[in-house]
């Protein structure tokens, strides 16, 4: 492995970097299929005390973005860069076009290409998604330890898609050291702890990557932590949501002025289902709400791991969604199997949960309106940021991850790797934010199976669909895109969109997803 030419990223922004003895280990905790208000620190029902706790030591923000759906978040949040510009724009399937082949190009760099060249002890725990099938792996792109699994969907060592691999090797189910009745959520944490022990005794300062499978589908968990909530939302969505929306408001978390969305046309309104209906999308929620609280205690662990050898202090933590709840499945959403939650079950939320999920915002995973692409994150780094408990509302991405990465470790990024040369990063660092200053920056961007957006300020031009309609939103006013604009703002909206349609160009993003077949047809 080498760098060449590297930019030394770190003195950009010097005047706002906190001062510390020693750089800081580094963890992003990355959940998956988590809505914006499924912490309790963010409005939810469902109790997260060691995230809670984490959120009243650091900073909660309130405007940060992931971009819609899993694998081009998870290539965004390691690279700098937007997922086209990876060469995944979409999910694993190559589609012949340089932004959708599937899998992690040669132009981009990870986050532990680069930090472990820098002398980091470089760890992924979790879930992949970045074209493993392909050859592109985490041992292929920059960790030195890894427990991992190629893609997702399982929680259980018997469940159908449970596949894991150990640090390069194929171990299946079991074996490597892995228990015989592994939990995922679990297992994930206790490998994270056995590597940066690894990387204590070697006297590294460590990067650890761990990508969570919950609260993904299909749905899974203990027994005793499903009945934990069992009954808890026999309340139903409708009560459930106003009263995340007052709790939202009452943290400051959202304008007052902001309304909530309505609930969609085909979800039923809660007090019309019969009594069965209602006990099965109880059983439905209590399920994922088992998922959530058990990643919480999962974060706990992790937390006190750290605190008991004496680093967490000197570690910077952030922790994030890949995208905004799943509608999948619809508004029935699923529960198939003999005991749903467990091993053979097939479980989904489903869009009437979605809503909930996501509250105040409209639609969902996939979609480029708040409800698909708002995360939580949490930043703790008790070394490096002086204020606790505080909420920012600066707007964020994704793509700003690995620059803030950089920024606090004092690595450069480089202009070539392995022989190639690397697309400058599109992210810009969070550290101004830390101390609440602004972050500068032109525009973000998004486009995920033709739905599309772009913010400038508080201006946000969005679509749902390639084919449909362009909206305006002014989201100082109407963060819950609720009043389109595009009407009585043709100007400003035809600015953004030129903007937008000159990002899709540099960044080999296409209008349509048919294009892609055309142009591999002309190939």
């Amino acid at each position: 492995m080498r760098l060449l030419l590297c930019v030394p990223w770190g003195c950009l922004f010097a005047a706002d970097k906190p001062a510390m003895a020693e750089r800081p280990n580094i963890i992003v905790i990355l959940a998956d299929d988590m809505g914006w208000s499924d912490l309790s620190c963010y409005g939810s029902e469902i109790p997260t005390p060691h995230l809670d706790k984490l959120a009243a030591n650091g900073l909660r923000y309130t405007q940060f973005y992931n971009t819609g759906r899993c694998c081009p978040s998870r290539a965004s949040v390691l690279t700098g860069l937007y997922p086209h510009q990876t060469g995944v724009g979409h999910m694993l399937e190559d589609k012949g076009v340089p932004g959708y082949r599937g899998h992690l190009n040669d132009r981009c760099v990870t986050a532990a290409e680069v930090l472990r060249a820098a002398g980091y002890f470089t760890i992924l725990s979790g879930k992949w998604h970045l074209g493993q099938e392909k050859g592109v792996a985490p041992w292929t792109r920059g960790f030195e330890r890894s427990l991992n699994a190629a893609a997702g969907g399982f929680y259980f060592p018997d469940a159908p898609r449970a596949d894991l691999w150990l640090n390069g090797v194929h171990i299946g189910r079991r074996g490597g050291g892995v228990p015989d009745d592994w939990y995922s959520t679990d297992l994930w944490t206790d490998f994270a702890i056995k590597f940066m022990d690894e990387a204590l005794a070697a006297k590294k300062t460590f990067y650890l990557h761990l990508c969570h499978n919950a609260p993904h589908f299909p749905l899974q968990a203990p027994p005793e932590d499903i009945a934990r909530f069992r009954g808890k939302y026999r309340v139903g969505w409708d009560k459930l949501r106003e009263e995340r929306h007052a709790r939202q408001k009452q943290m400051g978390l959202l304008n007052p002025a902001w309304e909530l969305s309505p609930r969609p046309d085909n979800v039923s309104a809660w007090d019309l289902l019969s009594a069965k209906e209602q006990d099965r999308f109880d059983q439905i929620m209590a399920i994922y709400a088992a998922c959530v609280w058990h990643m919480d205690a999962s974060v706990g662990r992790l937390v006190d791991a750290l605190q008991k050898r004496g680093i967490l202090d000197n570690t910077l933590i952030f922790f994030l969604s890949d995208n905004g709840g799943n509608a999948e499945a619809g508004p029935n959403g699923r529960c198939n199997g003999k005991n749903p939650g467990d091993a053979q079950s097939d479980v989904f939320c489903g869009q009437s949960w979605a809503t909930l999920e996501n509250t105040p915002f409209r639609l969902y995973k996939h979609y480029n309106h708040e409800g698909g692409i708002a995360t939580p994150l949490i930043v703790h780094w008790p070394a490096g940021i002086t204020d606790r408990g505080e909420l920012r509302g600066q707007p964020g991405h994704l793509v700003d991850i690995l620059p803030t990465i950089l920024d606090v470790s004092g690595v450069g990024y480089p202009r070539e790797f392995n022989g190639h040369d690397i697309l400058p990063m599109e992210g810009r660092s969070l550290v101004p934010s830390f101390a609440n200053k602004p972050i500068e920056r032109d525009a973000l961007y998004w486009e995920h199976e033709g739905n599309a957006a772009v913010r400038v300020g508080d201006w946000k031009l969005v679509r749902k669909g390639a084919n449909g309609p362009w909206e305006l939103y002014d989201l100082a006013a109407d963060r819950t895109e609720l009043h389109n604009l595009a009407a009585q703002q043709p100007d400003r909206a035809a600015e953004l969109r030129a903007k937008w349609e000159s990002w899709a160009a540099r960044c080999n993003v296409l209008e349509k997803s048919s294009q892609a077949k055309k142009k591999r047809a002309k190939q």
